[in-house]
């Protein structure tokens, strides 16, 4: 009977230390819990740290009865109890800082170094190569690993190198050769041979492969982080559009040569006409019969002289647009060419009822030029100023020279342009359509001719006009020729840009450096 109770006896006391020890343990992790929550990390780390813990008050309690039993040994109980307690309270919160510092200092270290490297070589777009110093691929990542690794052999080793195209190889040991020499980072556009033919029909594929050097502590080349991208459409893109430029500039060319040759194919028979035409006006074998038919034969002339303008028109604007126009530099009196221009349209301007009146600066001398193109250039801004300008109106045409620039300018009180049409002048074959435009004749070639001459002088070129009051057109050239010689050298292997296109343009006088354009850059002398 004794032993049933003292056995009753032993198993509640169990009980009883056992729901004390359990309650011990909630207290300590919801006093710990609360602590750690307040430290940060997440919920693997805080379990973690409670472990810890928990292993440092299973240890603390132990050590709260061994130690004032220890010290009681060699002091008294009085001192003993407190001294011990103190000391493991002062042991337990040195333990447990202590313990979860360096918890978390190795976890954080651990993670840095274990996973940085994974982490770049997961999420980096492309694909990733990390190579060692002579181009073998060591490791490969990359976040678009898998769609690189469908078509592309493997490239750990030697492999990758296998696969590039053998012209593009050289490139590749250039760059590796870089990097061995000291330089930091290298790029690259190689070609990678496809096992296959892709289904866009595309043999290569294009990449841009980004080299980056990572050295020891004594500055020696250790590995190499290369990261590959596709650009094959970037490429498509570029070579469609060298194909159109190719296949623009060869029509360019056809058309020029199409010019070329017509022009110089109407120009002998049109020479005939007017031979022919000029022998039968001055009666040479033969008087008319009656006046009609001398109208008739002046028109046939008039009409042949007309067109022959516009063939050789034509002739020199394929010629500018082909960079074979030639430029022969001479010293001339622009006076004389100026009175010259006055005295040929002088006829045609009275017809119409107009004033054409020329001012040159008084002393104005020679200048060296292309006397046969300046000589064009007034004819034909003259010729348009007259064609444009209502009976009554006034043409004049002012020469005049300053700090070695010559300055023409042709204005008239016409019927003005458009601010809104400045921009289609002088291209080729263009009119500014309204209603006064439609009743004169013309091929919308005297412009775009002007333009290039004075491109071809490395000149400046600018317009100012309003509607219904009139146009200023103002040219200006060096007078010693280095206009000429600059428009060589900035245009040396190139041809000129025909027609030249104006910066801007300007409504009113006071505004024409606004709307000048500097042909030196553009224009060359074949």
């Amino acid at each position: 009977m004794s032993g049933s109770i003292d056995s009753l006896s032993g198993g509640y006391c169990v009980r009883v230390l056992s729901n004390i020890g359990g309650w011990m343990t909630a207290l300590v992790d919801r006093a710990a819990t609360s602590w750690l929550s307040r430290t940060g990390g997440g919920e693997a780390v805080r379990q973690r740290e409670l472990a810890i813990l928990r292993r440092l008050v299973l240890l603390s309690s132990a050590a709260l009865v061994a130690a004032p039993i220890g010290l009681s040994a060699v002091t008294s109980p009085a001192v003993a109890l407190p001294a011990g307690v103190a000391m493991v309270c002062a042991a337990f919160l040195f333990s447990a800082v202590g313990s979860i510092a360096l918890a978390r200092q190795g976890s954080s270290a651990g993670i840095a170094t274990q996973s940085a490297e994974d982490f770049y070589l997961a999420a980096t777009p492309g694909l990733v190569f990390f190579l060692d110093p002579h181009g073998s691929v060591a490791t490969v990542g990359g976040r678009d690993r898998r769609d690189f690794l469908a078509w592309m052999r493997d490239p750990k080793g030697r492999g990758f190198l296998e696969q590039v195209h053998v012209s593009d190889r050289i490139l590749f040991l250039q760059a590796l050769d870089g990097l061995r020499r000291g330089e930091d980072a290298q790029s690259v556009d190689l070609r990678l041979d496809r096992p296959s033919v892709s289904r866009d029909q595309r043999q290569f594929a294009y990449l841009r492969m980004d080299m980056t050097a990572r050295r020891d502590a004594d500055g020696e080349l250790a590995a190499i982080i290369a990261q590959l991208r596709d650009v094959s459409v970037e490429q498509q893109l570029r070579d469609e559009a060298q194909n159109r430029a190719a296949d623009a500039e060869s029509a360019n060319d056809a058309k020029s040569r199409f010019l070329a040759a017509v022009s110089h194919e109407l120009r002998t028979p049109l020479n005939a006409i007017l031979g022919f035409s000029d022998i039968l006006i001055g009666e040479y074998f033969g008087k008319f019969e009656n006046d009609r038919q001398r109208e008739y034969v002046g028109l046939v002339r008039e009409s042949g002289a007309h067109l022959l303008s516009v063939v050789n028109t034509m002739l020199d604007m394929s010629k500018i647009e082909a960079g074979r126009y030639e430029l022969i530099l001479e010293a001339f009196d622009i006076s004389s060419s100026v009175k010259s221009c006055e005295s040929m349209l002088a006829l045609q301007a009275k017809t119409k009822g107009l004033t054409l009146t020329s001012r040159i600066q008084r002393g104005l001398g020679e200048v060296v030029a292309d006397q046969r193109a300046i000589q064009q250039i007034l004819i034909n801004l003259v010729g348009n100023a007259i064609k444009f300008t209502e009976a009554g109106g006034v043409v004049s045409v002012d020469a005049a020279a300053r700090d070695g620039i010559l300055k023409l300018t042709v204005s008239d009180t016409g019927i003005g342009i458009p601010a809104d049409k400045l921009a289609l002048l002088g291209q080729p074959f263009v009119q500014i359509q309204n209603d006064y435009t439609r009743r004169f004749e013309g091929s919308g070639l005297g412009l775009s001719l002007v333009k290039g001459l004075v491109a071809l002088h490395g000149g400046y070129f600018a317009i100012a006009s309003q509607p219904g009051e009139g146009t200023i057109i103002t040219i200006e050239i060096a007078t010693d020729g280095s206009g000429a010689q600059h428009a060589e050298d900035a245009g040396h292997g190139a041809t000129v840009e025909f027609p030249p296109r104006l910066k801007g343009a300007v409504n009113s006088g006071a505004g024409l450096e606004e709307g000048r354009f500097d042909g030196r850059a553009q224009a060359k002398i074949a």
